[in-house]
């Protein structure tokens, strides 16, 4: 890794602590960065982003380009940010929309959706489906 500090693994996923200000000087090496654990088997990767307090538009650039090549590459990205001027950058650009975010690191950890590959079990016959649906008659 080319930052300063060195992934966490948890299983297959990798957390990634991200600088406290994110910018047009650096943007380039957290894409880089994170693009390493995904290159090396990352399921998901979670940018821990607690102690980033600043991300300018090339900060967002890098994470949206992150998305789409760690999910071409069959991996997943979450974010882990809790600084308001940081979640507010991240809803007005819609990042949120495309990166799921969440409040701390042990919250991106604990939720278990998202995950890629999985897919729901089909429900027993005459059961209602993963999302709670009744069956429908055939």
């Amino acid at each position: 890794m080319s930052g300063e500090r060195q992934p966490v693994w948890v299983g297959r996923v990798a957390i990634v602590s991200l600088p406290a200000e994110i910018d047009l000087a650096n943007a380039e090496l957290v894409r880089q960065d994170l693009l390493s654990v995904v290159a090396q088997g990352a399921t998901r990767v979670i940018a821990d982003m607690t102690a980033t307090t600043f991300c300018d538009s090339a900060g967002i650039a890098a994470l949206v380009r992150v998305v789409q090549q760690a999910t071409a590459r069959g991996s997943g990205l979450r974010l882990a940010a809790s600084a308001p001027a940081v979640t507010r950058v991240l809803a007005l650009t819609g990042v949120d929309k495309l990166i799921e975010v969440y409040p701390s690191v042990a919250a991106a950890m604990a939720d278990p959706g998202g995950q890629v590959a999985a897919e729901p079990a089909p429900a027993a016959p005459g059961q209602a489906d993963s999302e709670g649906r009744a069956p429908q008659p055939g």
